[in-house]
């Protein structure tokens, strides 16, 4: 990627004391441009500006997950307070899963899996604690083969993927 700025100046009568930019991202393989405005009590440098612009892509990925996870969309809004309990258990789920996974990810993951991703943490918490299976080695042992299919998946896209390039 490549960045430019350009400084801008708001002429509006009310326009608040402080710094503009006009942030520009081009990607280099494709030439498409991205545009951020952004604003600053204070002058910063390029690089600040940059590394908060590329989180929004973190945020909006939290967001996905927390949908596809936890349920952060599947709340039918009536009033204020219950969206706000709803959203606010969800969210607390999803911490939970974040905060596990970033746990589990900094052991060594042992040979021929792929590290326990949140998804299958919550496959996992799902089986053994919300629904109390009776058979631990058996939930335990599905997660494995599904982890180690995938981690086979992995290495054959891997292998494909240096063949195909040039």
């Amino acid at each position: 990627m490549t960045w430019a700025w350009i400084t801008v100046h708001d002429t509006a009568p009310d326009a608040r004391d402080g710094y503009r930019w006009l942030l520009i991202r081009c990607n280099r393989r494709t030439g498409e441009l991205a545009f951020y405005r952004c604003f600053s009590a204070r002058r910063v440098p390029l690089a600040t500006l940059v590394r908060v612009a590329g989180r929004r892509w973190t945020i909006e990925e939290s967001f996905q997950t927390s949908k596809g996870q936890t349920g952060l969309d599947e709340h039918q809004v009536r009033t204020w307070t219950s969206w706000y309990r709803w959203t606010t258990l969800v969210l607390l789920a999803h911490l939970f899963l974040a905060i596990t996974t970033v746990a589990e990810r900094a052991k060594p993951t042992p040979a021929g899996l792929i590290p326990l991703t949140l998804n299958e943490i919550r496959h996992l918490f799902n089986r053994l604690v919300m629904q109390c299976t009776d058979n631990i080695t058996a939930c335990l042992h599905w997660s494995w083969w599904r982890r180690h299919h995938q981690h086979r998946a992995q290495q054959a896209h891997y292998q494909r993927q240096s063949i195909e390039e040039p």
